[in-house]
């Protein structure tokens, strides 16, 4: 079994699970709101990387299935908020829901997705047994998210307020994605698992340095697929980082390698919001990225990443359990930067 493969043997357990705390009751059209991006579902990856590490270390998948669905609502919570800061136009293929509704209601959506969470975690905390582990997750979310939002006001902080990616650096890129990505995307899940299944301290800073690398390599190729991808397969329009402004290390390579009458093109159009961006402006900065291997320069990187990855792996395996999971998560690593979208 591959990790697809474990991921969809559990996707309707812990969707059911989400559907459970999110019933379809009056106001009917609010909460048809709050379960729009829960009823498309995405990757589950998240979710998936919880349960297989909880059954690495023991734990039965009956007991990892609330944390997972919390797991998986926190995603669909920021990504509602997300959308909304990046003033996106699609999630999952279809239009983002601020889109849909407006951006009061979209808002409220997401707080209700949100709150749904914090009542996971205390109903696991509360159920027999699970008192201590219960309480350690419920900290473990907290300090996952608490970073994840510190990386979204350090990414915002520069789209909104200085606008400029001469002033962005490759440290400043690595600091956004060690919060929004290696934690909250590829070790916080897996340390939850853990948790459920009462693995020590040892234990979790273990994953950390398994997932960190995996978490880097895995944001470079969202990076990357956001300029190449189907968009169809990928689920958000091409070129989304561009007409937000982001920091990218394609973005940063190219930039460095720009003339001065380049740099101060590329900084002006920037320093334009999203809605201000023309298709000019987006070409422009494509045949720079073009001309200067940007894209190549991010590919070597994830590659670099990947690597780095796999050695934290192979490092690891001698103090991992070996069961018929250890493998499906080893391999779920590499899957996290060989992927389409």
């Amino acid at each position: 079994m591959n990790f697809k493969e474990y991921i969809e043997l559990h996707r309707n357990s812990v969707y059911s699970k989400i559907c459970e705390y999110v019933p379809i009751k009056d106001p009917e059209e609010h909460y048809r709101l709050v379960r729009e991006y829960s009823d498309r579902q995405g990757s589950y990856r998240r979710p998936g990387l919880l349960m297989l590490s909880g059954q690495v270390f023991g734990a039965r998948p009956e007991d990892l299935i609330l944390p997972a669905a919390a797991m998986q609502v926190s995603e669909d919570w920021i990504l509602v908020h997300d959308d909304i800061e990046d003033h996106s136009e699609m999630r999952r293929g279809k239009p983002a829901l601020q889109v849909m509704c407006g951006y009061e209601i979209a808002i409220n959506a997401g707080d209700s997705l949100h709150i749904t969470m914090w009542k996971m975690l205390k109903d696991y905390i509360i159920a027999p047994g699970n008192k201590a582990k219960g309480n350690k997750i419920y900290e473990k979310f907290y300090d996952m998210l608490e970073h994840t939002v510190e990386g979204q006001y350090i990414e915002d902080n520069f789209i909104y307020n200085v606008r400029e990616i001469g002033k962005a650096s490759e440290d400043l890129y690595f600091r956004i994605i060690n919060s929004k990505t290696c934690y909250y995307t590829v070790y916080g899940p897996m340390q939850i698992g853990a948790i459920a299944a009462r693995s020590n301290k040892g234990t979790l800073n273990l994953l950390e340095k398994i997932g960190t690398p995996a978490g880097i390599a895995f944001q470079i190729v969202d990076d990357v697929l956001d300029m190449t991808a189907d968009e169809k397969v990928f689920g958000k329009k091409r070129y989304g980082d561009l007409y937000e402004g982001k920091v990218t290390l394609i973005m940063l390579e190219t930039y460095k390698n720009a003339s001065k009458e380049e740099k101060e093109r590329i900084d002006s159009i920037y320093k334009k919001g999203r809605e201000h961006k023309t298709e000019d402006d987006i070409n422009y900065l494509l045949d720079k990225i073009d001309r200067y291997g940007g894209i190549e320069y991010a590919k070597g990187k994830a590659e670099h990443y990947g690597e780095a990855a796999k050695k934290a792996v192979e490092r690891s395996i001698g103090k991992l359990p070996h069961n018929e999971y250890t493998d499906i998560m080893l391999s779920a690593m590499e899957e996290l930067y060989l992927r389409k979208k």
